[in-house]
């Protein structure tokens, strides 16, 4: 009997080896596989809306589990807070001025190399859900006239499952255009059923290398149309403000949050799924799952909606990468800021891929692998043409400005327009920009700002200059304004 005793336990340690055997075989064999991307872009979502970020308002419980397991960038900025540019720098880790869209509703340029065609030629399955707005118009054509169109194949830039609408703000039985150009629609709330084209995706390429960017339209406005169950879920009495939203609007946007709001947690339903999709094909491990969003949103701070301005509610959005065979299971929070044209390199660092001559932005895949800080000290935000909701004549200007993890300085054509310790005064009420005590302060952050200008060779010109450069026409209005626009509001 004891015979019988060993020779079973001899047994099962033999079978616990040669399980543990197969288990690093197959850990070794997904590691040495080129990983997945899942690239997740929310529109105008901004980075104070996620419960992660200490937000009791918003309830996030999928995208804070997330956070819980990821890479959590704190100071993620967008370059240029659009939806437009911030796209065309996001698939080709360049600056605005260098890829030529800054401005809505412009045609991006083909010969540009994006992440699409790197990863496509690197053997991978590439899919494009969603918006896309990179296709723009004809030049003389209505400025809003290519957003209800197909987009040519040739304009893909390397992706090829399709499921695209150019631009479209209606979340609830909604179009798009598939490889062939035939019009479908989106049944019910939008996000959802491309969710569910995504997990599709997933499911038919889960066996070899894929890159799928799901890019949902919510939470930008309109804000009161996501579905019911989840408006439900908000009292605008409830909803805690900003410092910085003045007294006399408080009520409006107490009723704005709560309908934002209810956009964000439909989406954090959407990326639950998505989520437990790829749990279940058994390749979390291996895919590097990125969360974030173009541009944020004022939503009354300082009393105005929308993006394109300098202010954290616009320029700060939220950003987590998850990738467990690579960066672990714990999160890591990151405080250094990291910019737009910084997303292509870094995840074709953390790929293990050549980096293409073209792209601008900086590789901070090594850091991330360390769990180190990024070393990186300012992050460049511009707008070199205003256009329309902050058009010259709805106070917009021209700025340049760099993004510190505690500072925030913006010059516009006059000079130094705003300084902001961002840790004394995280609601950007106390421009510091003329006071004598902080001139030192500003005299660094300016040759920060300087050196970034040189670096991307931006001359920081006034708008018209750029529309004639890249042969733009204003849309409507847009080039009117008046003879001391920029000293308005100084």
């Amino acid at each position: 009997m004891e015979k019988q005793l060993i020779w079973l336990l001899f047994i099962l340690g033999a079978c616990s080896i040669i399980s543990c055997n197969e288990k690093e075989k197959e850990r070794k064999t997904r590691i040495n596989k080129p990983p997945n991307i899942v690239f997740v872009l929310a529109d105008q979502w901004r980075a104070q809306a996620v419960g992660y970020a200490g937000n009791s308002s918003v309830k996030t419980p999928n995208i804070d589990s997330l956070a819980s397991e990821s890479i959590v960038f704190h100071n993620a900025v967008a370059v240029l807070p659009v939806c437009a540019p911030w796209r065309g720098s996001f698939i080709s880790g360049q600056y605005p001025l260098t890829h030529g869209l800054f401005y809505n509703d412009k045609p991006f340029r083909t010969e540009t190399l994006t992440i699409g065609e790197i990863l496509k030629k690197e053997g991978y399955q590439t899919g494009y859900i969603g918006k896309w707005h990179l296709n723009g118009h004809p030049r003389g054509t209505h400025p809003f006239s290519g957003r209800d169109q197909p987009v040519p194949k040739e304009r893909r830039e390397g992706f090829d499952y399709w499921k695209v609408r150019e631009v479209g703000h209606n979340y609830n039985n909604s179009f798009y255009f598939d490889e062939n150009d035939q019009r479908h629609e989106w049944e019910g709330y939008d996000a959802f059923t491309q969710t569910d084209s995504a997990i599709s995706f997933i499911q038919k390429n889960a066996d070899q290398p894929f890159l799928l960017v799901l890019s949902w339209g919510p939470p930008h406005a309109p804000y009161h149309t996501a579905p019911a169950e989840f408006r439900e879920l908000y009292v605008p009495d409830e909803i805690q403000l900003r410092d910085n939203v003045p007294e006399h609007l408080r009520d409006s946007a107490r009723q704005v949050m709560a309908d934002y709001y209810a956009h964000c947690t439909a989406l954090d339903k959407a990326l639950g799924d998505l989520r437990q999709a790829i749990h279940a094909e058994g390749i979390d491990d291996n895919t590097i799952f990125v969360f974030t969003s173009e541009h944020g949103d004022m939503l009354f701070s300082k009393g105005v909606l929308k993006k394109q301005r300098p202010w954290d509610e616009s320029i700060k959005v939220p950003m987590l990468i998850h990738y467990p065979d690579l960066l672990g299971m714990e999160s890591f929070a990151v405080q250094d800021p990291i910019n737009t044209p910084d997303i292509l390199p870094t995840l074709l660092g953390l790929s293990g891929l050549e980096i293409p001559e073209s792209v601008e932005g900086r590789d901070f895949s090594q850091a991330l692998i360390q769990k180190q800080e990024l070393g990186n000290e300012a992050a460049l935000i511009m707008l070199p043409v205003p256009f329309h909701q902050w058009s010259f004549q709805n106070g917009g200007r021209e700025y340049r400005g760099v993004r510190t993890k505690k500072y925030t300085y913006v010059k516009d054509l006059l000079g130094p327009w705003l300084l902001y310790d961002n840790e004394m005064d995280p609601f950007q009420m106390h421009n510091l920009v003329d006071l004598p005590a902080f001139e030192q302060l500003r005299n660094h952050l300016d040759r920060l700002l300087s050196e970034k200008l040189e670096a991307t060779g931006d001359k920081f010109l006034p708008a018209d200059e750029y529309m004639k450069q890249w042969n733009y026409l204003y849309d409507r209005d847009d080039s009117l304004r008046a003879e001391n626009y920029l000293e308005i509001g100084r």
